[in-house]
């Protein structure tokens, strides 16, 4: 069978493969070439990348070699036509690391090397697949209800499904995709490079986007769930109200609720909660905001009933979302008016926005590993340097600008970008350019349309806090009227209310979210004590804000939660749950590690990291090497099982 990412066979013209590679990235052309020709000479001669950035496309190369790449390929790539496409030989190991090293124009350090070859699949084999040893009657009797059908729902649902156990996806919306079916506000896109954000199992040849908008997105994961035959196996317009342990039975009682009232329980040997962080939406308590006359909505409940052309539109909040919106909508309304509490960081990414040409969907599909590599070449910039960035210098002065001369240099790096898109407006300046460390809260990407969209006639940008609302208007402080027609909160979520609102009782009738209160915690993020056979995907302390994609984490956690069903389901086992002592200590040394990082930072104000406390228990603060590591498989004397 044919290792399905060295490429589908073609019979395409030489005039229309040379068309294709003008869209192509060319360093990830030429290590193509390389499994296309056999010949590791190819990247040891004069032509090679000059460097790498985040979010490449075509890559860092003078005009000149990018042409003498695209004439050597043309060649190459008929000659490979001609002989029918063959399959590649296998690539030694010291040589695949060559290329790793020559495509990111640094060395790659060994330990990385594993969990990169995982990662790109050049062999074919999804390694991260868990398939059980039980017999089949020994694996049904062992059910399992996920809570939650984005994509880490999803994710666990196809696992289960390989593995051959009994599953129920509870989901509490009408379709999957989590936060992609949720939220369908003008501009929703993602952040991280979609030829990245997508399972290493299912990569896509079809993107349209180089980050790809809402709608491919949702389409994406319905196309995943149609071919791994998911869509049985969920119940839509489902909310888990909650889930009780039974410790003589060795059971979880899943109580839920259908669309239309009626509750239901389902028995299960093991609950994996895909819930998320970022799906309960968070809309502030404003004094008068329910005697607004027009439309008020939430950005993640878009009405799109609502007419916005010509319209006043008064927007609450501009962070993640708001910073999408109002860059899509500004042209359309009458006038907006974008209430800002903090100021954001954004570096620049001139890709945010752009189509990715049919070229590069044709080298996808055709030319052997080039979207393997391409994967490659779109993760390194952001694996782990983003936390070796975020590291507070305990000796740098004046930390309430920065942290350390890396985050001065960013600092400076990312100011030179805002205040080059605003022109001379020194007012505007002074309120774009944020006050605290760089990197500090989840920072953004921006194209220039963020910023020049505030520089519209039509658009005013308001830092003053919102004392009240009235039927026509949102009120500053300092008693300024802003008159609105529609109101839209992009104010976020609970993110630190984790498993809200659901009441999950473990052993001895304990309360998870009572026993959290305001510091949420699991070891690795999946388990915890008192809650056997209870599973977190996406929990606690495994939010990535240094770079990787939840995606990739996700992989991690379902292997690793795979693995302990194996061992429960091989073992004849009742339960198991992590030993307080691995808890505590997981929990601590996280907390430990956090406060030696940017996020931390008192000068960081407002930031949905963190807890009323000034405390952060949502992030990750760990290599993605090691998270990596420490969840290849679980150690099972880090359990107690019964």
């Amino acid at each position: 069978m044919r290792n399905p990412h060295a490429g589908v066979p073609f019979d395409t013209s030489d005039e229309d493969i040379a068309e294709a590679l003008l869209d192509v990235s060319i360093p990830t052309l030429m290590l193509s070439l390389v499994h296309m020709s056999g010949d590791p000479d190819l990247i040891r001669g004069r032509l090679k990348p000059a460097g790498l950035f985040l979010n490449e496309v075509q890559g860092y190369m003078s005009e000149e070699d990018k042409a003498a790449v695209r004439s050597l390929a043309l060649e190459i790539i008929g000659s490979y036509r001609d002989r029918g496409c063959p399959e590649p030989e296998p690539i030694s190991a010291d040589l695949l690391h060559e290329m790793m090293n020559w495509l990111v124009c640094e060395d790659v350090p060994d330990e990385y090397v594993p969990m990169l070859m995982e990662e790109m699949e050049l062999d074919g084999a999804d390694v991260r697949r868990v398939d059980l040893t039980a017999d089949t009657e020994t694996r049904e009797a062992f059910p399992v209800v996920v809570i939650g059908c984005g994509q880490s729902g999803l994710l666990a649902g196809i696992r289960l499904a390989e593995a051959g156990i009994p599953f129920t996806i509870v989901e509490k919306n009408a379709g999957v995709g989590g936060t992609w079916w949720e939220n369908t506000y003008p501009g929703a896109r993602v952040d991280v490079g979609n030829h990245f954000y997508c399972y290493s199992f299912e990569p896509s040849d079809a993107w349209t986007e180089f980050f790809a908008q809402q709608p491919e997105l949702q389409s994406y994961f319905q196309t995943v769930m149609d071919r791994h035959g998911i869509g049985p196996h969920v119940r839509w317009e489902t909310e888990v109200l909650g889930a009780t342990w039974d410790d003589e039975a060795g059971t979880w009682s899943v109580r839920t609720r259908g669309a239309d009232g009626s509750e239901t329980t389902l028995v299960a040997r093991a609950v994996i909660s895909a819930v998320g962080q970022l799906n309960r939406p968070n809309t502030p308590e404003i004094a008068g905001q329910e005697t607004f006359a027009g439309p008020a909505f939430h950005s993640a409940r878009w009405d799109h009933d609502v007419d916005l052309a010509g319209r006043r539109v008064a927007m609450i909040g501009a962070g993640a979302s708001g910073f999408q919106i109002a860059p899509t909508i500004a042209g359309e309304v009458g006038h907006l008016t974008v209430f800002q509490r903090t100021a954001q960081w954004m570096f620049p990414n001139p890709n945010y926005h752009e189509a990715v040409g049919p070229g590069v969907r044709w080298a996808l599909r055709h030319l052997p590993f080039y979207g393997r590599w391409y994967r490659f070449l779109i993760l390194w910039p952001g694996c782990d340097k983003g936390l070796e960035a975020a590291r507070v210098d305990p000796d740098y002065p004046d930390q309430q600008r920065a942290i350390s001369e890396m985050n001065e240099f960013t600092r400076q790096m990312f100011t030179d970008w805002i205040t080059s898109q605003i022109g001379d407006d020194p007012d505007l300046a002074a309120k774009v350019v944020p006050d605290y460390p760089a990197t500090g809260k989840r920072t953004l990407q921006d194209n220039g349309s963020w910023l020049r969209t505030l520089t519209r006639d039509n658009v005013d940008l308001v830092r003053t806090g919102i004392d009240h609302i009235e039927a026509d208007a949102v009120v500053t402080e300092d008693g300024e009227r802003y008159p609105a027609d529609i109101l839209v909160y992009a104010t976020g979520f609970h993110a630190n209310r984790v498993l809200w609102p659901m009441e999950i009782t473990g052993r001895d009738g304990v309360d998870l979210r009572s026993l959290w209160g305001e510091r949420p915690a699991a070891y690795l993020g999946i388990t915890v004590p008192g809650f056997p056979n209870f599973f977190c995907m996406y929990g606690p302390g495994t939010n990535l804000a240094h770079g990787g994609s939840l995606i990739f984490h996700s992989e991690c956690q379902m292997r690793y939660i795979t693995q302990c069903i194996e061992a429960l389901v091989a073992g004849g086992h009742r339960s198991m749950e992590p030993r307080q002592e691995r808890y505590d200590d997981w929990h601590e040394r996280s907390q430990q590690e956090l406060k030696t990082l940017v996020w931390s930072q008192p000068s960081v104000k407002h930031s949905f990291f963190k807890n009323a406390y000034g405390e952060i228990h949502v992030l990750s603060p760990w290599r993605l090497v090691d998270y990596w590591e420490w969840t290849r498989h679980p150690e099972m004397d880090d359990f107690v099982v019964r």
